[in-house]
Order: C-alpha cells, then sequence, then structure tokens
C-alpha cells in the first residue's frame, strides 16, 4: 500500500491548520503539503508521513493542529454533501441523527486514508469508535501520549454540526502502547431526548 494516496480533505485540512495554529512554519510543512497534490486529489503516502513526524516534534502544538484539522475536515465534508442529505440528517430524531453523525464520520475516516477504517457502535447515547489502522498512529516506538486527536476533533465537530454536543475523548491508542486505538462519546442531546421519551 505504498502507493496509497491520502484523501485531499485530510491533506488541506493538515496545511489549514498549521497555517493557523503554526504560520511561521507553514512554508517548512509546504515542502510536502503541495499544492500539485492538492490539486491532483491527494498526497502520496511518504509525504504525508514526514509531515505527521515533524508535526509530533512540534510538542503540545501537535494536539493544537490536529484539533484544528479534524474541525476542518468535518466542516468541509459537511459543507460538501448536498443541502437535501443535510436538511434531512438534521430533521431526525435525536439518536437516528447521532447514528447518522457517525456514518458521515466513518465516510470521512474511510475518504482520509485507503487502510483506515472507523467501527462504531451507540447505546443510549455513548458511541464507541474503534479506529483501525490510524496513519497517524504508525510509530516505531509508542510515546507516551495518544495521537488519534484528529478523529475524536472530527466526530466531535460532526455531532455538533447536527446539534448533537458531544464530549469524546481517546480510551485507547496503538501509539501510546495501546492495543488499538478506541475512542469514547457521551452524546448529550442524543441522551437527553432519550430520556425524555422514557421519563414520558
Amino acid at each position: 500500500m505504498t502507493n496509497a494516496r491520502i484523501g485531499r480533505v485530510l491533506v488541506a485540512s493538515l496545511h489549514e491548520a498549521i497555517g493557523e495554529v503554526l504560520p511561521t512554519r507553514l512554508e517548512f510543512y509546504e515542502n510536502w503539503l503541495s499544492a500539485g497534490g492538492l490539486r491532483e486529489g491527494g498526497l502520496g503516502l511518504a509525504p504525508t508521513t514526514a509531515v505527521l513526524s515533524f508535526l509530533r516534534q512540534e510538542g503540545a502544538r501537535y494536539d493544537e493542529v490536529m484539533a484544528r484539522a479534524g474541525g476542518c475536515a468535518a466542516d468541509w465534508t459537511i459543507d460538501g454533501m448536498s443541502a437535501v442529505e443535510r436538511r434531512l440528517v438534521a430533521s431526525l430524531p435525536g439518536m437516528l441523527r447521532a447514528r447518522a453523525a457517525l456514518r458521515i464520520g466513518r465516510r470521512l475516516v474511510a475518504q482520509s486514508y485507503p487502510r483506515t477504517r472507523a467501527v462504531t457502535r451507540l447505546r443510549r447515547g455513548v458511541a464507541t469508535i474503534e479506529v483501525r489502522d490510524s496513519l497517524f498512529c504508525e510509530v516505531r516506538r509508542p510515546g507516551a501520549a495518544p495521537l488519534c486527536g484528529f478523529y475524536a476533533a472530527t466526530f466531535a465537530r460532526i455531532l455538533e454540526r447536527f446539534a448533537l454536543p458531544a464530549r469524546v475523548q481517546v480510551d485507547t491508542c496503538r501509539a501510546a502502547g495501546g492495543p488499538g486505538c478506541s475512542l469514547s462519546v457521551v452524546v448529550r442531546g442524543a441522551r437527553l431526548e432519550d430520556d425524555a421519551a422514557a421519563a414520558a
């Protein structure tokens, strides 16, 4: 899979986030995040891996870049949906809306990198997300901090866009020595609607 292309939304969101969080470093990162790659619809695995490797050396700014990139990717994905599809998802009851939002997140993850998949489960307003073969977590040696912030920010923003504020946390991360990458999500809006329906 050395010839795999990284999706344009991921590449563009990284470029945007670096420009906002690390503006003085953007020119350095543009050695790999080329405009040509964006025009062609993606970027190769090697330059993207180089960008992520250098970003990990930026300390706490790594998390800021990933949070901003995840938010950008979510916004652009939703904005790229048809108006009919957005209205349809927005009109669903809370739990069905949450399921639809998680499905959009899974699709975004799959489009970002061909090997990566997200498996989601939702029960009573609490979702678990298992990210398989995370591009961000392919490191030679495990570190102390999880590297799944992009996914956490992506799912949180998608849910927020559909009026479902959520708390997302990384439970385990392969890059931090965990058995895999998993997130837990408390979808507050969906749970409130469920509780209200049960009380009625």
